[in-house]
C-alpha cells in the first residue's frame, strides 16, 4: 500500500469498509442450497444504465440497498487549496465459477457439480474485490475532475483430477470486463467559515449489457457493494450526523444518494470519511473481540459460530464446495480456541459515572427521541394528497413495487394507524404506522416496534388527527409532501 494512503486514515478505516465491501455476501448456513443464498448482492449495486433505465431503477434517496446505475457522495471538508484530496472506490467484480465435466475427445460440458474423491466443486457466483485511486488537489478540483475505470475480462482454469490424477473436469471461472466513471468537484458553502462542498459521484458507463436481460446476467457488469474511501491531508471533514451549529444548514443541503458519508479512522480524528452504502455512525469500528468477517456488519459472532458447527459433515462439505470464503468461516470457526470463543459471549463497553447532585446531565445522545427538542414524533404532522396526517390519522398502505422491504410487500392495500410522524438524518420524513388489523398491534405500539413507510406509499383515509391539546389546524413541524 501506498504509505500516503496509510497515513491518510485509510489503514484503521479499511478495516470496516472491507465488512461493508462483504456485507450480505454469502449468508448462514453458507450453502449454495440455503434460499437466503438464492439472491445475493444487496447494497451499492451500480446497474449498467440501459438496464437500469428498463427496469425503472430512478430511486434518488439515500438507501444504498435501490440499485442504480449511479451514487453520490457530498460532504462538508475545511481545507486550503493546495490540500489534496485522495479518494478510494472499492467494489466487488462479479466472477461466474462453472463447473464442467469432461467429455470424450478432451471436450467439456457444464454440469452442476463434480465430486473428486475428497473434494466436491459446485457452479456459484464468487466476487472478486477491485479498488481504484483518484487524486487531486482542491483548487484543481474546484475545476471538476474525472477519472474512466476499465476492468478488463478474465478466464481462469483450474484442472479437477480424481485420486489416481485423471483429469475428470475443471473449474472456469470468468469475469466480464467492467467500465465507471469516478467525477470529483468542489465548491464554495455559504456560510459564516471558509467551507466547501466535496461531491464524489461514481457511475457505471457500461454500454454492452442489454436493458433485457435478467438481473443475473446484468450483474456481470455491475459494480457491488460499491463504496468509497476519502481523505484529505491538509484539513478536515466536519460531520453530516452532529455538524457545528454554523454549518448545520450546508450540511442539510448535502446531496447523498444511494450512499452517506460518515467520519471514520480513529476517534477523534477527522481527515477521512467511509461513504457507505449501508449507513453507519461516525467513527465505526469492528468489535475487538471479533476474530473475523462472517459477512454480516450486524452478525452476533457467538451465535452464528455456534450455530456454524452445528452444521453436519454432509453440509460442512457443501459449504466447503460453495465458496472460498464460506470455506475459510467454517476453518476459522472449527479452530477457534476455546479462550476466544469466550469473549464472544459479551463484553462491557464503558460504565457511565455516578454524577455527583446537582451537576448537569450530559447531552442526549442524536439516536435518542429527546436529543432534538425542534423534532416531536408524537406531534409532527405531514400533508399527503391534501390531508394533514400525524397521531391517530388512518391511512393504507402503497408501498413502492421497486427499492422497499420485501415485508412491507406483503402490507399492500391494508389500513393501518398513524403512530408518529418521523424525520430521518437525510431531511425524509417517515410514517411509523402499526397494521389495524395485526392481533399484536397494541404490543407493538407499546414498545415502539413500528412499521416505517414513506408518505407517498400512503393513501390518507378520513379520520381526525390526535393534534395535542390547544392546537388546532396545522402543527409546528407541518411539512407539505406533495
Amino acid at each position: 500500500m501506498d504509505p500516503r494512503w496509510s497515513s491518510a486514515g485509510f489503514g484503521s478505516a479499511e478495516a470496516v469498509a472491507d465488512a461493508i465491501l462483504y456485507e450480505g455476501y454469502l449468508l448462514y448456513p453458507y450453502r449454495r442450497s440455503s434460499g437466503k443464498n438464492r439472491v445475493r448482492w444487496q447494497f451499492g449495486v451500480l446497474v449498467p444504465p440501459a438496464w437500469g433505465a428498463a427496469h425503472g431503477l430512478v430511486d434518488g434517496g439515500v438507501a444504498g440497498s435501490a440499485e442504480s446505475p449511479w451514487q453520490q457522495t457530498e460532504c462538508l471538508m475545511e481545507s486550503p487549496e493546495s490540500a489534496v484530496v485522495r479518494i478510494r472506490l472499492r467494489f466487488l467484480h462479479l466472477q461466474r465459477k462453472t463447473v464442467e465435466e469432461r467429455t470424450a475427445g478432451d471436450g467439456h460440458r457444464p454440469v452442476d457439480r463434480i465430486d473428486t474423491g475428497d473434494r466436491t466443486e459446485l457452479s456459484f457466483d464468487e466476487a472478486v474485490p477491485q479498488e481504484f485511486d483518484v487524486e487531486a488537489p482542491v483548487g484543481e478540483l474546484r475545476r471538476g475532475h474525472r477519472v474512466d475505470v476499465r476492468v478488463p475480462g478474465v478466464e481462469d482454469v483450474e484442472v479437477l483430477v480424481d485420486s489416481r490424477g485423471e483429469p475428470v473436469g475443471r473449474v472456469v471461472r470468468r469475469r466480464s470486463p467492467l467500465s465507471a466513471s469516478v467525477r470529483v468537484s468542489v465548491d464554495q458553502c455559504r456560510t459564516p467559515f471558509r467551507l466547501q462542498r466535496l461531491t464524489v459521484r461514481v457511475e457505471n458507463t457500461d454500454r454492452t449489457t442489454p436493458a433485457g436481460n435478467r438481473r443475473a446476467e446484468a450483474l456481470r457488469c455491475c459494480l457491488l457493494a460499491a463504496h468509497t474511501l476519502i481523505a484529505v491531508d491538509q484539513g478536515r471533514f466536519l460531520s453530516l450526523l452532529d455538524p457545528p451549529e454554523w454549518a448545520a444548514a450546508a450540511a442539510r443541503e448535502c446531496r447523498n444518494v444511494h450512499t452517506f458519508p460518515v467520519l471514520a479512522g480513529e476517534p477523534g480524528s477527522a481527515d477521512t470519511l467511509l461513504s457507505s452504502p449501508v449507513i453507519l455512525y461516525d467513527h465505526p469500528r469492528i468489535a475487538p473481540e471479533s476474530p473475523g468477517d462472517l459477512h454480516d456488519a450486524t452478525e452476533i459472532d457467538e451465535i452464528l459460530s455456534l450455530r456454524t458447527l452445528t452444521l453436519s459433515d454432509a453440509e460442512k462439505r457443501e459449504v466447503r464446495a460453495t465458496d472460498p470464503r464460506a470455506a475459510a468461516i467454517l476453518d476459522r470457526v472449527e479452530t477457534m480456541p476455546p479462550e476466544v470463543l469466550e469473549r464472544l459471549h459479551g463484553a462491557i463497553r464503558s460504565l457511565a459515572p455516578v454524577r455527583p447532585p446537582g451537576e448537569a446531565a450530559e447531552r442526549t445522545p442524536w439516536w435518542e427521541p429527546g436529543a432534538e427538542p425542534a423534532v416531536e414524533p408524537d406531534a409532527e404532522t405531514v400533508r399527503v394528497a391534501g390531508t394533514l396526517l400525524g397521531r391517530g390519522s388512518r391511512v393504507r398502505l402503497r408501498p413502492r413495487r421497486r427499492g422497499t422491504d420485501a415485508h412491507d410487500m406483503f402490507l399492500a392495500g391494508r389500513t393501518a394507524r398513524v403512530e408518529q410522524v418521523l424525520l430521518d438524518v437525510d431531511g425524509t420524513r417517515f410514517l411509523a404506522v402499526t397494521v389495524d388489523d395485526d392481533p399484536g398491534a397494541d404490543l407493538h405500539q407499546w414498545y415502539g416496534r413500528l412499521r416505517h413507510f414513506r408518505p407517498e406509499e400512503v393513501e390518507p383515509l378520513p379520520g381526525p388527527v390526535d393534534a395535542p391539546p390547544g392546537e388546532v389546524g396545522a402543527l409546528p413541524g407541518e411539512v407539505d409532501a406533495r
